[in-house]
């Protein structure tokens, strides 16, 4: 991490660092559980939304340091980060579910959902950022 991170930033890496690690965890160990017990009824659906958590803990951290960080121009730059992020996602969900109405694609989604098109859309974001308007903010 570099010298020049916001307080923010270095507690938004922590977080992160910290909820990533949890999803890694709960979603091998979800998947050993459901391979070696398959279980069922209510333990089956709280094990198959365990490994959500964390991730759902990711957005929190990002709205957080939206929150906590007090550099203007930095803020400003991560809210472009999300925003195109939100439209990214967006865009690529509904155009999915539009060729599943009509047939052209199987149903389901081979497991990329929402969430992982936010996290792709949050990187493209940052490109945006520096194609745009010439900076990375200096994040990391």
């Amino acid at each position: 991490m570099s010298q020049c991170a916001s307080p923010a930033i270095k507690r938004y890496v922590r977080r992160l660092a910290v909820l990533m690690t949890l999803y890694l965890l709960i979603l091998f160990a979800t998947k050993w559980i459901f391979d070696a017990a398959q279980p069922s009824g209510t333990l089956a659906y709280a094990l198959a939304v365990a490994p959500a958590l964390p991730l759902i803990g990711v957005f929190w951290a990002v709205m957080r340091l939206l929150m906590e960080e007090t550099d203007e121009y930095i803020r400003l730059l991560f809210v472009r980060q999300c925003l195109f992020a939100t439209g990214f996602c967006l865009t690529v969900v509904t155009i999915w579910q539009w060729l599943q109405n009509f047939d052209l694609v199987p149903p389901g989604n081979g497991g990329f959902g929402a969430a992982f098109f936010w996290f792709l859309g949050l990187g493209l974001g940052a490109v945006f950022n520096r194609v745009t308007m010439g900076d990375w903010g200096n994040l990391w």
